[in-house]
């Protein structure tokens, strides 16, 4: 792999966010991985004069649902190309009257309520027990939060994110279930992908973007409202993570060391 496809920020494109467009000297690189190919070829190239790698989730034409992502990979991928930091747009549902569609969310906790996924890159020899105990680097979400409300976007933290298997949305009881756990948005994305970047040493945080009600608030909404939110948010996010960037070189956070006393 040649140096000029290196990277160290890394972003995880969610649900609209498929346009490397945003980056200047742009090279596409295929990787394969102990775990399989990632979910699309990666497009890396230089944003504000740092090294970006973009990899979109579900692939360029969303062709991969929830589910079925290989998550191992993605993260995988990205460390190799050497990316210390992640970016993860996606797109979330709303547990919260205040949390209205268009709002972006960066939370600083997530509740697990998937599955049938593979959580961890020890699953051999090598046990790792990581602390998630603060899942999200608290340095990244910082800058975020403090990008989003200079430039005026209606941002909310902390919150907490319910992840659920997906590819079905959740019943009107399941949605009043995570309500009264304190959730704040309902996604079926984020796990086990945070918990693979704090494996492998690599700062994390989402830019959750709210597409709508989840059904607990029985607001009816229609396909074309969901898909005006969504181009609406993918601008509004776009406008945080090139604003963010130049801010990320430096780390203050202990997330790279995340492995110390981990494995057993």
């Amino acid at each position: 792999m040649s140096f000029k496809c290196n990277a160290e920020i890394g972003i995880i494109g969610g649900s609209g966010f498929y346009d490397p467009a945003i980056f200047e000297s742009v090279s596409e690189v295929k990787i394969h991985t102990p775990f399989g190919s990632p979910s699309d070829i990666i497009s890396v190239g230089e944003l504000r004069g740092i090294r970006v790698a973009f990899l979109p989730r579900h692939g360029k034409r969303h062709s991969i649902p929830p589910h079925l992502i290989n998550y191992h990979a993605n993260i995988w991928a990205l460390r190799d190309l050497g990316v210390r930091r992640i970016l993860a747009p996606s797109a979330v549902g709303s547990l919260r009257e205040e949390i209205k569609p268009g709002d972006l969310v960066i939370p600083d906790q997530f509740i697990d309520f998937t599955k049938n996924r593979r959580y961890s890159f020890y699953d051999g020899a090598v046990v790792g027990h990581f602390s998630l105990a603060d899942p999200f680097c608290h340095d990244l979400n910082q800058k975020v939060v403090g990008t989003a409300r200079k430039l005026g976007v209606n941002v909310h933290s902390p919150a907490c994110y319910v992840c659920i298997e997906g590819p079905r949305f959740s019943t009107r009881a399941e949605s009043k279930l995570f309500r009264s756990w304190g959730a704040d948005i309902i996604g079926m994305t984020l796990v086990p992908e945070v918990v693979l970047a704090r494996e492998a040493g690599i700062c994390y945080t989402t830019i959750a973007t709210v597409t709508d009600y989840d059904v607990w608030a029985d607001k009816p909404v229609t396909a074309q409202e969901v898909v005006e939110t969504l181009k609406s948010n993918v601008e509004k996010a776009k406008k945080v993570i090139f604003e963010v960037i130049p801010s990320l070189s430096e780390r203050r956070c202990s997330c790279e060391r995340s492995s110390e006393n981990a494995l057993v």
